[in-house]
């Protein structure tokens, strides 16, 4: 592994300890474990198929696949450790300072495609990048819903809320409107679900919101909110562990409340369409997906996001008054998910 150069300079905050890179990847790994063992218990029959692979420049991972089994049509969890000489586009234009540099990545990132339409697709992501001066922690959970349950979005939001006010009182507010902006697909006016949490170039200073629009309601709020106070690396990284550890108390209980739902071709159909929009956003604007492309990493394992089958249909509109519609007309709208009220 290339030993990260850590010279302090204008834009540095608080160093990293010196075994930051050992102890992120151990416990990224170690998340890897605990969600594909959950996971393993909660589906019952799908077992994750495991493949590690090896980075030309440097790194590698390991990928892990579950297929065909109960609840689960096909999910990935993957784990990533990558560094080099050369920063990909995507980070530069973000973090310019960095250039000139090499770098670190660790990850762990996650997609499950349930076969019922009434189980909610759901994606994590957590990671953690050096680059000389600079480091940063980024991530997050969002859940894309097929069928309206506004207590499965509430239940979801409440829990990464808690993992999040363990750590500042601002966390979940700031990140929760991030996460309703990031996961926008522009092209068609409407989020990819019920969102959660997002967050990225977290490095222990000034405000919360670092993404690109100044002018949305995340940064509006951030800027509320003010300097977020004095957040060490340490710090930092509780959280994400937080975070992480969250992810089966958030999502658990919603399989098992609809996982015995019948469904229909009706359903079945809808949901290979909502599909579509999955795809949509990962291949034009998700930033795992761009920086693994960039950086060369193993495709198998990027794009095991997309779902084993999806449709489109020219045009499609709901019909009025379904829960499809309600979908479309509530459930894809950024909403107070903490506090919200059905219509019926």
């Amino acid at each position: 592994m290339i030993a990260t150069p850590t010279i302090p300079d204008k834009t540095t905050h608080a160093l990293p300890p010196t075994d930051s890179q050992a102890r992120v990847s151990q416990f990224m790994r170690q998340l890897q474990d605990e969600i594909c063992q959950a996971l393993e218990r909660i589906d019952g029959k799908g077992r994750f198929r495991e493949d590690t692979w090896e980075r030309a420049e440097g790194g590698g991972g390991r990928s892990r696949v579950m297929q065909e089994g109960n609840i689960f049509e096909q999910g990935g969890v993957n784990f990533s450790e990558v560094y080099g000489s050369h920063l990909p586009p995507s980070i530069l234009q973000q973090r310019p300072e960095a250039a000139g540099h090499g770098f670190y990545a660790t990850g762990t990132s996650m997609v499950l495609h349930p076969r019922s339409p009434y189980i909610p697709t759901v994606h994590l992501n957590y990671r953690y990048f050096e680059a000389g001066p600079v480091w940063w922690f980024g991530g997050g959970a969002d859940l894309t819903p097929y069928y309206p349950f506004a207590e499965d979005a509430a239940h979801f939001h409440r829990t990464l809320k808690q993992a999040c006010d363990r750590h500042h009182d601002e966390y979940y507010n700031v990140f929760k409107r991030w996460c309703d902006e990031y996961f926008y697909l522009k092209h068609r006016n409407e989020t990819r679900g019920v969102g959660g949490l997002f967050f990225d170039y977290q490095d222990g200073r000034g405000e919360l919101y670092r993404g690109p629009d100044s002018q949305g309601e995340a940064a509006r709020y951030s800027q509320e909110v003010g300097d977020a106070g004095d957040r060490s690396w340490e710090d930092l990284f509780a959280f994400v562990q937080s975070c992480g550890r969250a992810f089966i108390p958030a999502y658990e209980p919603i399989v098992q409340r609809r996982r015995d739902t019948e469904y229909g071709e009706r359903e079945r159909n809808f949901q290979l369409y909502r599909r579509g929009r999955y795809v949509e956003f990962n291949l034009v604007y998700d930033r795992g997906t761009i920086f693994g492309l960039q950086t060369n990493g193993r495709t198998e394992s990027i794009l095991m996001s997309l779902p084993p089958l999806v449709r489109w249909e020219y045009a499609y509109q709901p019909e009025p008054g379904t829960p499809e519609a309600e979908l479309y007309d509530t459930f894809l709208k950024p909403q107070d998910w903490l506090n919200f009220k059905a219509s019926s």
